[in-house]
């Protein structure tokens, strides 16, 4: 089944943890009244029981997560004029599972560079941060390239109020 008919669109916030996507994705989503999922919450019970052991998910855990959230993109714009999901989609092959079957997708690669995000991170109140956490995002970061051309870029530099002012341009444009 295709959704070419469907003229409603999904926008995933992607980047590493701290690049601020669930901040900026549910400022969007209040602003523009738009659907809002933090793909966090599909996880399977598998998948948290094992993030909650300190134990890293590997690609093989993650497909079925990545696939719920496809279905979850697939039905959300199916009912939505605007839907944003937040999943980090680090990787190509992740990208490439969101995106299959669904013409009305995009991203928003939220990108920031190492340093600016290291330091929003050490400044979050009553936040537990593991600077090789950060280290371990951006080495499994693989950068959306001229191949992707659905990944739509905000730079997160400037403030919060002005990232998400450059979002919803960005979705205002691409939506239409």
């Amino acid at each position: 089944m295709t959704t070419s008919a469907c003229t409603n669109h999904v926008f995933v916030l992607m980047g590493v943890s701290g690049s601020g996507k669930s901040a900026v994705a549910s400022e969007v989503a209040y602003r523009m009244k738009a659907a809002f999922l933090d793909g966090d919450f599909l996880h399977p019970r598998a998948n948290i029981d094992k993030m909650s052991r300190g134990l890293a998910l590997n690609d093989k855990d993650r497909e079925p997560w990545l696939q719920a959230l496809n279905d979850a993109a697939f039905a959300m714009q199916r009912t939505h004029n605007v839907s944003l999901i937040v999943c980090s989609a680090l990787k190509k092959s992740y990208r490439d599972l969101l995106r299959k079957g669904s013409q009305n997708l995009s991203f928003i690669y939220c990108r920031g560079d190492f340093d600016t995000i290291e330091s929003r991170l050490r400044a979050r109140k009553g936040h537990f941060f593991k600077p090789q956490m950060l280290v371990t995002q951006f080495a499994t970061l693989q950068e959306p390239g001229s191949d992707e051309s659905d990944v739509l870029v905000v730079d997160i530099k400037p403030s919060l109020d002005e990232v998400v002012a450059n979002t919803i341009r960005i979705i205002q444009n691409k939506a239409g």
